[in-house]
């Protein structure tokens, strides 16, 4: 079962907002696993989540560190795999342990490491849209996991596109 769905953000507060439903709605052992160009997006999102699971203070990304850990009323694992030389890399970071530890995880620039991702995460991809703080968000889910958040996304911000095989 595969879904998508593109959402149309019109700013950095609403691409947080995006990611506060997502956080408000996360489970352990989700893992959101981030794409896009430099700049799209990738960390304001991330914001959001951590502020929708309770995050106390300000996420920042992890770009030099490469992974950080924030506490809320689920553990954020944030990763960030912009640095990294390649697959074998991202592994040797525990990537198995935030993976599939009780909290959630949250990738950006998981493309870089593709190969190693379990089926049935739920993908992020961010590109810049028309308009200054314009962006698309193009999430897609091959596992029920994430059905309800998509239907739940669908309804509570503007869609641009709905696909549902």
């Amino acid at each position: 079962m595969s879904q998508s769905l593109r959402i149309r953000s019109s700013s950095p507060a609403e691409t947080q907002a995006v990611g506060e439903a997502i956080g408000a709605r996360a489970q352990p052992g989700d893992a959101y696993l981030l794409t896009g160009m430099l700049g799209a997006g990738k960390t304001c999102l991330t914001q959001g989540i951590g502020r929708g699971l309770g995050v106390p203070g300000y996420v920042r990304s992890p770009t030099f560190v490469i992974t950080a850990r924030h506490r809320g009323r689920l553990l954020l694992y944030h990763l960030d795999l912009y640095r990294i030389g390649g697959p074998s890399e991202a592994w040797d970071l525990g990537l198995d342990e935030q993976l599939f530890g009780e909290g959630v995880c949250v990738v950006e620039w998981a493309d870089r490491a593709a190969d190693l991702f379990p089926p049935g995460c739920c993908w992020i991809f961010l590109d810049y849209g028309t308009g200054d703080n314009c962006r698309n968000l193009t999430i897609s889910a091959e596992s029920p996991r994430y059905a309800a958040l998509l239907q739940h996304l669908a309804g509570a911000f503007r869609v641009t596109e709905e696909v549902n095989p």
